[in-house]
């Protein structure tokens, strides 16, 4: 977004002072807006109508625009819908070897874990890389990989013990990340912390439900855990031999 601001402001330097007065941020910010109609729109009539750009220069703003933020519809969607419809479905795509585990597959399911894969049992968890800010929506505060701001992305609801191995999901607004970790990776991982005040250990010591959080700070710490994805099925193929 920060991009297209840019590149709007620059076209607006060759409007006379009235018409940039028509664009000013006072008068842009009490714009009645209702989808699709909302501010860039109007400005960019304004500059066509002005021949301050062409239909042409609006088509490549256009193109660069949704070739950044080729993922910032993700960011729109609610937290469970995003993380449990979604993810699941979107690894499914990826790796066709990936089933719905169910009592048929499994006599031992009771909705323990997400994706069976070869008798492995995989977990899934998607988060979103946003501005590490409150308030606002989600959408306005989505961070593409290569952003200065600070960020912070909660992989929680974690139960090690629940599964074999960990897919994780990176959403940025230009790319998604893929980490692989098997459960014991994430039990010894020394960032895990209880997802909630009252929750127990289990008896030998153990998180029994917890949570990561990735930042600017420790993200670097994850590089050996990711993953390309036409690495996805084979990581989990040798967590499940480690396993056995």
């Amino acid at each position: 977004m920060e991009t297209l601001i840019k590149e709007l402001e620059t076209y607006k330097k060759a409007l006379s002072p009235e018409e940039k007065l028509q664009l000013s941020d006072s008068v842009l910010d009490k714009l009645y807006m209702v989808f699709p109609f909302n501010k860039f729109e109007y400005t960019i009539s304004h500059l066509i109508a002005k021949e301050i750009i062409t239909l042409d220069d609006y088509l490549d703003m256009r193109t660069e625009y949704l070739q950044r933020n080729k993922y910032l519809h993700l960011f729109e969607l609610a937290p469970r819908t995003f993380g449990e419809t979604w993810g699941q479905q979107h690894l499914m795509e990826l790796v066709p070897e990936f089933k719905v585990p169910t009592k048929k597959l499994d006599p031992s399911f009771s909705g323990e874990y997400d994706l069976l894969l070869d008798g492995i049992h995989v977990e899934v968890k998607a988060s979103r890389a946003v501005k590490k800010v409150g308030g606002d929506t989600l959408a306005n505060k989505a961070l593409a990989s290569n952003s200065k701001f600070k960020f912070d992305m909660n992989y929680q609801q974690l139960k090690p013990s629940c599964c074999d191995a960990f897919v994780w999901i990176a959403v940025w607004r230009d790319k998604i990340d893929y980490w692989v970790l098997s459960s014991k990776d994430v039990q010894e991982h020394p960032l895990l912390s209880n997802q909630h005040r009252a929750s127990q250990l289990s008896e030998s010591g153990e998180v029994v439900e917890g949570q990561i959080h990735i930042n600017n700070g420790n993200y670097a710490d994850f590089e050996k855990y990711r993953v390309q994805v036409r690495d996805i099925y084979n990581n989990i193929i040798e967590i499940g031999k480690r396993e056995q």
